[in-house]
């Protein structure tokens, strides 16, 4: 999708929205499809669930806590009441402890979408984990094996040695991939390392072949950023309310299921900090201010990150956003109903 096409989609003129075709079918490989994206607690989830009330909508979750099974009040995943108004897509596919990659989120993603216009729908991506987000709409290196004790021998020398040393090492296998990333994202340096062990190839060298697994679909960032103290607040407020409706009672039952480590290895903020209360390493005051704070932290990483997006359009609020995308969606909502 070019940006000519990006600008006429902004503009009143919907016949230039499908400038090539005008069939319902080949509209979905020529259309946008529109990723709401923002910091967590900032309310895409239930902005998606009220549009899903207007129009023939479908949600394709893009989040990595919200994959994992049985960790659910402490992912704010959506509520029975919102799962019966709109279908969601890739929610609850994994157990607690289970590796999860780019590459299968975008097959996973993939087949939902392609499933969704069958259905005469219309998807809508909604998430905040920019991993999964960039691999949807940038692609992402295709390994065609796996080897677990590769990725573990990696976190473990990235704690032994610290990011800089591997950072480094980075540098020299692969010094265009390196120049790409900070030395302190751990995860994607780890993961540009574990790509050369498996390939003997150099990540950025297989991104230069064209040796990705890519999204047949484009997409466009529709980013929902309210004022920072507002974000702040609705989190603090989030996580008394996740404390209220029991996280910590969801975590004791997830330890007396045995599934401790396997809580601990999948690193979610509220689950970590609990476990480490539950272990006496603080009170409980302590450790609820402790998960405000790394949520707060999280938040302005992905706020970084978003705004990063050249691509991305900014809005304060759910209802400009939700303007932005009214076009758009009465749109699709007239073609699928042809169907």
């Amino acid at each position: 999708m070019t940006r000519e096409i990006d600008s006429r989609f902004h503009g009143n003129d919907k016949d230039a929205l499908f400038p090539l075709t005008n069939t319902y079918e080949s509209a979905t490989k020529l259309t946008p499809i529109p990723i709401i994206c923002g910091p967590t607690a900032s309310g895409k989830t239930a902005l998606a669930v009220e549009l899903a009330g207007r129009y023939p909508i479908e949600i394709v979750s893009a989040d990595s806590r919200q994959i994992i099974k049985r960790l659910d009040i402490g992912t704010s995943k959506p509520s029975t009441e919102e799962r019966e108004r709109v279908r969601f897509h890739l929610i609850d596919l994994i157990e607690p402890g289970e590796r999860y990659t780019a590459f299968r989120f975008i097959e996973d993603a993939g087949r939902a979408i392609e499933g969704i216009f069958q259905r005469g729908h219309v998807p809508v991506v909604v998430g905040g984990t920019g991993l999964y987000l960039r691999a949807l709409t940038e692609g992402v290196v295709e390994i065609e094996r796996d080897d677990l004790g590769i990725r573990q021998r990696l976190e473990e020398e990235m704690e032994q040695l610290g990011p800089e040393a591997m950072y480094e090492r980075l540098s020299k296998i692969d010094p265009l991939e390196a120049a790409r990333l900070h030395p302190n994202n751990k995860v994607r340096v780890i993961r540009a390392l574990e790509i050369f062990y498996l390939t003997g190839k150099p990540k950025s060298e297989l991104t230069a072949t064209g040796a990705y697994r890519k999204s047949e679909y484009s997409y466009r960032y529709y980013c929902l950023l309210p004022e920072r103290q507002v974000l702040y607040s609705t989190i603090e407020a989030r996580v008394e309310q996740m404390m209220e409706r029991g996280l910590l009672d969801e975590i004791r039952r997830l330890i007396q299921d045995g599934l401790q480590e396997q809580i601990r290895k999948a690193n979610v903020i509220g689950y970590t900090e609990l476990l480490d209360h539950l272990d006496g390493k603080a009170n409980l005051s302590e450790t609820i201010s402790l998960i405000k704070q790394n949520t707060r932290r999280y938040a302005k990483r992905q706020i970084t990150w978003f705004r990063h997006q050249t691509s991305s359009d900014f809005f304060q609020d759910a209802a400009s956003l939700a303007e932005s995308l009214k076009p758009w969606l009465q749109d699709w909502g007239k073609r699928s109903e042809k169907t």
